[in-house]
């Protein structure tokens, strides 16, 4: 199966894919930090989706101007959050059979439509929270893979610091690896 993981740097949900023998891609307008650039454009995510061809599209738009954590800002933004919102709508109409567009809880949910699934990290073996939104095409819910305790807001901690949007927007293991797993098989 051939996989595009958009708005990635990380290769963490690449790297599960490809560890289960897919054709998996992340594409970012970073640099990945990943140890295959092979394996990463390094470009807009609609110029890769104009040449090629995928079965699957793992979506992690930029939450800045969409996650309720945010909403205060929002009245003072509101160019800003609409161009988010045509971004996420334009990944959403991506020629892909299968898609995800994932998110925090926010906008997309009154402009768009409520998530399919609201998933958090304890629920794949990871004792913190952060609830997830997804917006499914073609695909099957997620079923919990190890649902432990010791659940608290780590993300909601982090420091300040420049590196700190990096640290909040990269996906858990078990949540990658759940996602290659279960939608690997689809």
């Amino acid at each position: 199966m051939r996989v595009i993981v958009g708005c990635e740097f990380s290769q963490i949900v690449t790297m599960a894919f490809r560890n289960r023998g897919h054709e998996a891609f992340s594409c970012d307008l970073l640099p990945t930090e990943g140890n295959h650039q092979e394996w990463h454009y390094q470009e807009d995510i609609f110029s890769i989706l104009s040449r090629e061809k995928f079965d699957i599209g793992i979506f992690h738009p930029p939450c800045t101007y969409l996650a309720v954590s945010g909403a205060r800002w929002w009245k003072d933004r509101q160019q800003e959050q609409q161009e988010a919102i045509e971004f996420v709508m334009m990944l959403a109409s991506a020629n892909i059979e299968k898609i995800v567009i994932e998110n925090p809880i926010g906008k997309l949910s009154t402009v768009w439509r409520k998530p399919d699934q609201i998933i958090q990290p304890w629920q794949y073996g990871h004792g913190e929270t952060k609830a997830t939104c997804l917006w499914l095409k073609n695909l099957p819910k997620l079923t919990p893979t190890n649902i432990v305790d010791g659940r608290e807001q780590r993300i909601w901690k982090e420091s300040p610091g420049p590196d700190r949007w990096k640290n909040r927007s990269r996906t858990y293991q078990g949540i990658a690896d759940a996602f290659a797993s279960q939608w690997g098989e689809s």
